[in-house]
């Protein structure tokens, strides 16, 4: 049994089946609904269920009970038993075409002992249109998928680069790091997310990176230095140690440069860092800097726990909810 959903203000209408989520349904038909970790985690994909029932497969990460109560849901993994009128911004999927790709691992560059930099060619008669923020999903054999944020602007496409982190006993990650070489086949699917630049906006903006989630961040400032976007902003990267902060003089160049103001923060400095900057966490740090954020974008990309944390402090702080952007990192437990 399948049910109609229709999507306000648009009115554009798709159906679904039981076993699948809204969003899987709605890119199925053509329709781009907010998206950005398809696990719950990050909220991007929050919207309001005006009529109908929806569930759950497992409770949602960034959904609370009272929004829950107030009909918000998480299109990403709620599932609908009634026909659906939803509240929901929604584009054509079509107007960046999603591909499935071969790829050829170019280089292959370790950043840190746990980060690996991965340049992959595409075929000479192909391009990847995406937008600075996306990623691309890894596709392996056994049909199971890995997520990895873009790190190159969309004009610098020579190469796809991605940042990859090691995960212990992780299926994809342990490859990188032991068994993948250069000029092995990838095949990638994508470009997936909404989490990319609102360019229609001159607000200040605050950019939020927790470990490899810097590698989206790094395409959306080289995006703006390209494209000459000129609005305040301010990079915050967060990391345990300073070995993690692994392309440090990066984002120094950029604070040379007047494109941003940046500020690392280490939550466990080590005693070989000799480091005198800031320490805590690093969302905190947003705040002793910004206390109100009444007139900030936030755009956010790091693990579940930083982006719920930032999330509901910032808000808190004056920041109008649909102006935080976020793409929360997940394992899965598998990497």
């Amino acid at each position: 049994m399948s049910y109609r959903i229709t999507v306000a203000p648009s009115q554009r209408q798709f159906d679904t089946n039981p076993d699948e989520s809204i969003l899987e349904a709605a890119l199925r038909q053509g329709l781009t609904l907010p998206y950005g970790c398809r696990d719950g985690a990050c909220g991007a994909c929050k919207g309001k269920v005006l009529q109908g029932t929806v569930s759950y497969p497992k409770p949602p990460r960034a959904l609370s009970e009272n929004e829950q109560a107030a009909g918000m849901a998480l299109f990403c993994c709620a599932r609908a038993e009634s026909d659906l009128l939803l509240e929901s911004k929604v584009g054509a999927a079509g107007d960046i075409p999603v591909k499935t790709l071969p790829t050829r691992i170019e280089k292959l560059e370790k950043l840190a002992q746990d980060v690996m930099l991965i340049h992959l060619r595409l075929p000479a008669s192909e391009r990847l249109q995406f937008l600075a923020g996306q990623y691309v999903d890894i596709l392996l054999k056994d049909g199971q998928r890995r997520s990895f944020s873009l790190a190159n602007a969309p004009h610098d496409d020579a190469f796809l680069q991605l940042h990859v982190r090691h995960v212990p006993g992780g299926l994809f990650t342990e490859q990188v790091f032991n068994t993948l070489k250069v000029r092995d086949i990838l095949r990638i699917n994508g470009p997936h997310g909404s989490f990319h630049w609102r360019e229609d906006s001159a607000k200040p903006a605050i950019l939020l990176a927790g470990g490899t989630g810097f590698a989206p961040i790094k395409a959306m400032v080289e995006h703006a230095e390209h494209k000459g976007l000129r609005r305040p902003l301010h990079l915050y990267w967060g990391a345990r140690s300073g070995a993690d902060l692994y392309l440090p003089e990066l984002p120094q160049q950029w604070a040379g440069a007047r494109l941003l103001r940046y500020t690392p923060v280490l939550s466990a400095a080590q005693p070989g860092d000799g480091w005198t900057g800031r320490t805590g966490w690093v969302h905190e740090a947003v705040l002793a800097d910004h206390p109100d954020l009444s007139d900030f974008q936030v755009y956010a990309c790091g693990a579940p726990a930083m982006i719920d944390a930032a999330r509901r402090a910032y808000v808190a702080a004056g920041l109008p909810e649909e102006e935080f952007f976020a793409d929360a990192f997940t394992y899965g437990g598998a990497g």
